[in-house]
């Protein structure tokens, strides 16, 4: 790292980041977001030309400058990997079923950045809202709302029994603010579901695996962040599990296992034998998940889930 460089700050905790992982130029990831997936990244890099991949003291990886995807981007993503049928929008995650266990009949459920709501089906005993304005335009998916989390806390602070939000943390610039607005969302001893990405895992050893990339990821977590995430929204961590593979997300595993690449101190490098790795990783991949299924396997698994619960009246008065 040059010596003019300065350590950006941890998007959970607010401290100086512990090691520089890497630089990546926003040119490669642009080239790759528009070879794989025939996805203009551009607009939303807003003339960046390097990104920084950096660790965190809780061990979480996050990327600086932190840029989200803007609805353009997402429209054109989507619309590839459902042509390509590397994504439905009927999947139903493990973390869903996990959750919906701990739902109860009648309860109001929140769901942030529900994508196309899939999570509802898992939850048929309660009251769904979601929240989405990628996806929520012109009232296309019944009771998904076009509306931030923010907007919709002016007339709903403390409204919900459960507040959920998976694979969306990973996407904003600051998940420790979302995540204390979805602790304003919930009852006192209302249930909060958070599911992410995390390190190591099969998605950080894959090379040049854009999915994990800006614009679209732009952390990668631990335990320790999940944390202290909820420590400093001042809610209590009930569990922080991992979630198994599934039929929605098991080609990663797989593509993961047949690339010969496997990232360690790199993750991202425009070299020819990276994307020959990557290209040989999803055609292997592919076919083994097509043969195999879902892996019977007990390893880092899909990511993680966090299960916390808003303090109660008592402890708040105490």
């Amino acid at each position: 790292m040059p010596p003019q460089e300065r350590a950006p700050a941890c998007p959970v905790t607010g401290l100086p980041a512990v090691r520089h992982v890497q630089w990546v130029t926003a040119r490669l990831l642009a080239d790759l977001w528009r070879i794989e997936f025939k996805t203009d990244a551009r607009p939303s890099f807003r003339g960046v030309e390097k990104f920084g991949l950096w660790e965190s003291p809780t061990g979480l990886h996050f990327f600086d400058p932190p840029l989200e995807g803007d609805r353009a981007f997402y429209v054109q993503f989507y619309s590839r990997v459902n042509a390509e049928k590397l994504y439905s929008h009927k999947a139903i995650r493990h973390e869903f079923l996990i959750a919906a266990r701990r739902i109860e009949a009648g309860a109001r459920v929140l769901d942030v950045g529900c994508g196309f709501a899939s999570f509802r089906s898992c939850v048929p005993q309660a009251t769904y809202t979601g929240l989405d304005p990628h996806f929520a335009e012109g009232g296309a998916i019944d009771g998904v709302r076009n509306e931030t989390l923010a907007q919709h806390l002016v007339e709903h602070a403390g409204f919900y029994d459960a507040v959920c939000a998976f694979e969306v943390l990973e996407h904003v610039t600051a998940p420790a603010t979302l995540f204390a607005q979805m602790a304003q969302a919930v009852k006192p001893d209302g249930l909060i579901f958070v599911g992410v990405p995390h390190v190591p895992s099969a998605l950080t050893r894959i090379p040049n695996f854009l999915l994990n990339a800006p614009p679209h990821h732009l952390t990668w977590w631990t335990r320790s962040a999940l944390t202290e995430l909820a420590k400093g929204a001042n809610v209590v961590a009930d569990g922080i599990e991992h979630v198994p593979w599934g039929g929605h997300d098991s080609l990663i595993y797989w593509i993961e296992r047949f690339s010969p690449v496997k990232c360690t101190r790199e993750h991202f490098r425009g070299a020819w034998s990276w994307h020959a790795a990557a290209a040989f990783g999803l055609l292997g991949g592919r076919l083994a998940h097509r043969l195999l299924g879902i892996p019977a396997t007990k390893d880092e698994g899909a990511g993680l889930l966090l299960t916390a619960r808003r303090a109660g009246q008592e402890t708040f008065q105490q």
